[in-house]
Formats: C-alpha cells, sequence, structure tokens
C-alpha cells in the first residue's frame, strides 16, 4: 500500500513540474525580452527552490513511507505471527477433538462388532439346535414311519385288529368313567363275552361296547390301482361286512332285562368311520333299527361324557339328604353370626359415641387453654371452667366407685 501512495505522489510531482515548466514559456512568449531574464532568473531561482523544497519534502515523505512500511511490516509480521499461532492451536485443538471423536467412534464401532459377533454367535447357536431339532424330529418320522408299517401290519391281521380296538377302547373308556361304572371282557347270561360292558343308571342299565370290526373288503375298496368293477364289489362286500356284524352285536349283546335296549359297535377309525356315513347311510339306518349305535374314537367320547354326567346327577341325587342336612347346620351357624354381628354393631355404635362426646369435652378444654394462653379469659368464664373441669373427674371418680 505505501509503495503505491509514493508513485502516486511522483506522479503528481511530475505533473506539478510539468505545468511550471509550459507556465514559464507562455510567460517568456508573453513578457518582453527585458523582463524574461530577469523573471527568468526569479522563476529559475523559485524553481530550485522550489525543487530543492520539493526534494526535501520528497525525501521526507519517503523516510515517512519507508517507516510506514517498516511499521506496516513489522505489524503484519506480528499480526502473521498470531494468526500463525492461533492457527496452530485452533489446529491442535481440532486435532485433539477429532482424535477424541475417532476414539468415540472406535470404542461404538468396536461395540457394534462385538454386539454383531455376539448376536452371530447367538443365531450360529439357534441355528445348531434348529438342526438338532430337525434331526430329533427327523428320527422321530422315522420312527412314526416305522411305527406305522407297523400300525398297517397290525390292521392287517384280524386277531391284532381286535386287540388294537380293545386298547383303544379300554384307554377312552378308563379316561372318561369312573372305575365301578364299567368292566372289560364282561360275561352275559347267554355266555357271550362283551368287550366292554358301561353300567348306566336305570332305565339304562348294562350297555354292550363291542370293539372288533371288518376291515378287510374296506381295505380293498379304498387301496390303489382297483378297478371300478373291482372297488364296486368291495363295496358290496364291505355293506355286507358290517350288516352282518351288526346283526351278530344284536343277537350276543342285546338280552332282554339283562342289557340295555341298544349295543355300541366300536369303530377305532375316523376314516372307516366317516366313509361309513357318508357313503352307506342304508348300513346306518339298518343298525338304527337293530339298535345298534355306531361310534368312532369321537364321538365314543361324548358318549362316555354323557355317560359321565348322567352318573354325577345320579350320585348328586343320593348326596340331597347330606347337602340339605349341611345346608340347614349352616342356616344355624349364619343365624348365630348374624345375632352376633348386629351385638357387635351396637356396640361400635356406643364406642363411637363416646368417642363423639370425648371429642367434644376435649375441643371446649382445648378452647378453654387457648383463651388462658391469649390472657383473654374473663373472671365469670373462670368461675365456669372449674365445673367443666371437675365434672369429668366427678364422673370418673363415680365410675371408680
Amino acid at each position: 500500500m505505501p509503495e503505491y501512495m509514493l508513485a502516486g505522489l511522483v506522479a503528481g510531482l511530475i505533473v506539478i513540474v510539468v505545468w511550471l515548466a509550459w507556465r514559464m514559456r507562455r510567460l517568456e512568449q508573453d513578457l518582453p525580452d527585458v523582463l524574461v531574464g530577469e523573471v527568468g532568473a526569479a522563476l529559475a531561482g523559485q524553481h530550485r527552490a522550489m525543487l530543492g523544497d520539493l526534494h526535501d519534502g520528497l525525501a521526507r515523505q519517503a523516510d515517512r513511507l519507508a517507516e510506514h512500511a517498516r511499521a506496516d511490516r513489522d505489524l503484519l509480521q506480528r499480526g502473521l505471527a498470531g494468526a500463525s499461532g492461533q492457527l496452530a492451536a485452533s489446529i491442535e485443538a481440532m486435532t485433539r477433538s477429532v482424535d477424541r471423536r475417532l476414539e468415540t467412534l472406535s470404542g461404538h464401532v468396536n461395540e457394534r462388532l462385538d454386539e454383531g459377533f455376539r448376536k452371530t454367535n447367538e443365531t450360529f447357536t439357534n441355528v445348531m439346535a434348529r438342526l438338532a431339532t430337525i434331526d430329533e424330529a427327523q428320527k422321530k418320522i422315522d420312527g412314526l414311519t416305522t411305527n406305522v408299517v407297523s400300525l398297517q401290519e397290525l390292521l392287517g391281521d384280524k386277531r391284532a385288529r381286535g386287540a388294537f380296538g380293545e386298547v383303544q377302547l379300554e384307554a377312552l373308556v378308563r379316561n372318561m368313567l369312573p372305575p365301578d361304572s364299567y368292566e372289560f371282557q364282561h360275561t352275559l347270561p347267554n355266555n357271550a363275552r362283551v368287550d366292554c360292558a358301561l353300567r348306566l343308571p336305570e332305565p339304562t342299565g348294562l350297555v354292550g361296547v363291542d370293539s372288533k370290526f371288518p376291515l378287510e373288503n374296506y381295505h380293498r375298496m379304498v387301496g390303489q390301482g382297483v378297478s371300478d368293477i373291482d372297488r364296486k364289489l368291495a363295496q358290496t362286500a364291505f355293506r355286507a361286512d358290517i350288516r352282518r356284524h351288526v346283526d351278530a352285536i344284536a343277537s350276543k349283546y342285546i338280552i332282554s332285562d339283562v342289557t340295555s335296549d341298544g349295543a355300541v359297535m366300536f369303530v377305532p377309525a375316523e376314516a372307516v368311520f366317516a366313509e361309513i356315513h357318508a357313503h352307506h347311510p342304508e348300513v346306518v339306518a339298518y343298525a338304527q333299527g337293530r339298535r345298534i349305535w355306531i361310534v368312532s374314537p369321537t364321538t365314543l367320547m361324548a358318549v362316555l361324557n354323557t355317560a359321565r354326567a348322567v352318573l354325577k346327577d345320579v350320585e348328586t341325587r343320593k348326596q340331597v339328604h347330606v347337602i340339605k342336612d349341611a345346608l340347614g347346620k349352616l342356616a344355624k351357624d349364619f343365624a348365630r353370626f348374624d345375632e352376633r354381628m348386629n351385638a357387635l354393631v351396637r356396640h361400635i355404635e356406643q364406642a363411637s359415641k363416646d368417642v363423639q362426646d370425648v371429642q367434644v369435652s376435649s375441643r371446649k378444654i382445648t378452647a378453654h387453654f387457648q383463651k388462658i394462653e391469649s390472657a383473654q379469659l374473663e373472671q365469670g368464664a373462670s368461675d365456669e371452667l372449674v365445673p367443666v373441669m371437675v365434672a369429668p373427674a366427678r364422673r370418673a371418680e363415680g365410675g371408680a366407685g
């Protein structure tokens, strides 16, 4: 900035000198020759003096400009040094802040990584546990497949199929009825042995349940790769098997004045039961006409549940007099309880009244004490205080006497 000012000042002085020289030439042209010399000499002296002053001024100005330049340069250096220090301090502070942020971020990243590794390990552990469960389930499925094959083999044999039906019937009956309401392999007066005899209250009486069922023609009817003619023949034979089985149950397990007028034919397979009721309604009607009720495991549970309700109702009726006696005793106890409760209520009410009277006396005594403390009690009031305070004492003495 000072260099530009010096250059501008020098340019201005040059312009002034050029103007003065031009002015002198004009004066030389305008003035006579005699005055030219004198004026020229005077002007030359003035010019020299002016040039000397100008030189001195320029020198002083140059010195001042140099001094200002040095001061500006020193100030600029000090400002640069200060700015450099501040910049260094800011950079250092920023570096520390960035380091702290990086450390914090590194800690968060490590935590996230640790959490991610932990979740990954948990997921892997869960996956391994699921795989182990799947392996166990696969083993159970393999075992179930083996059991299904064995069940097919079991149902293929007539004796084994009868034993399977008896086991299933026994499990259902034992789970639904009390022990004294049934008997397995019960022998009837006609020497026929029923698989299960249900002992129900009158007028139902003894009900026979048969668990054997013919399945040979059913398997041929629903088998794969069977022609339509063979399937129809198997259906006809299946209906005939059911009719014969219904006749056998009706003839062996329904005895007048001994058993109920009906019996139960237990079909140990829901699919067979559904086939009978869905596609062979005439067989169902024939069985109902002979008083034979065809049931499956599900419907047998409903029948047994109804029988249990009937047995429970009968036992409840037998215990009606006991319940009445217990209710009578309970009514007497409750009457005594009501009398004692009324007496307790009266005592509580009397105690409450006494408490209220005591509270009234306490408030009066407290009011007199407050008047005494405030020095506002008059003589007449003090005379009234004596009987008020003496009366409880007298009552106490009277009560003690």
